[in-house]
């Protein structure tokens, strides 16, 4: 399904992703997993990608969030990570930041409830030795795009590796109501 070096970096991922979900005392398997994001650094491997990925599914949504392209796609068939099934891939184009490994870096999980108390309910599925570790970073966020209509905020938890994202919305949700 995948290309060989999206496979091959889907294993590395899927090592990193239960490593840290081990270090968070997260079990996976609880929560829907709603996507899995790639990064790169150059604008000509998005557009590899981007004709790769409509290979594989439909582009259900193209919008400048934060100021750069974001695409999302619904796979024809679902990509397996650890106990996640997951059948939407986002690909953004390249920002300001550079990633030193080019490919899968973060699962997006829907904490479905209010938007205000994600935050919260969002650090009650972590441990508190995994919040008191140095190793983990915590960020919350607002991402938007223009036409936005739902508030999706987010919390970050990463290890620099990887990163495991919370909101309170799936993606389809979110386009969806931007396309009212």
């Amino acid at each position: 399904m995948l290309p060989p070096a999206l496979q091959h970096d889907l294993a590395r991922f899927e090592r990193a992703l239960l490593q840290l979900a081990d270090t968070l005392s997260l079990d996976l398997s609880q929560f829907e997993a709603d996507h899995i994001a790639l990064r790169c650094n150059q604008n000509t491997t998005a557009a590899q990608w981007k004709e790769t990925l409509l290979t594989l599914g439909v582009l259900i949504s193209e919008n400048q969030i934060n100021g750069r392209p974001i695409c999302f796609f619904s796979l024809n068939e679902k990509i397996t990570v650890g106990p996640l099934s997951i059948d939407c891939i986002e690909l953004p184009w390249p920002g300001q930041r550079f990633y030193p490994n080019e490919g899968w870096e973060h699962v997006e999980l829907v904490l479905a409830g209010s938007p205000e108390t994600l935050h919260a309910r969002a650090l009650a599925c972590l441990s508190d030795s995994a919040l008191a570790s140095p190793r983990i970073t915590l960020k919350f966020s607002q991402p938007g795009s223009d036409k936005e209509r739902l508030p999706n905020p987010t919390l970050a938890v990463s290890d620099g590796t990887v990163t495991i994202k919370f909101h309170p919305y799936s993606i389809r949700e979110v386009i969806a109501r931007e396309q009212e």
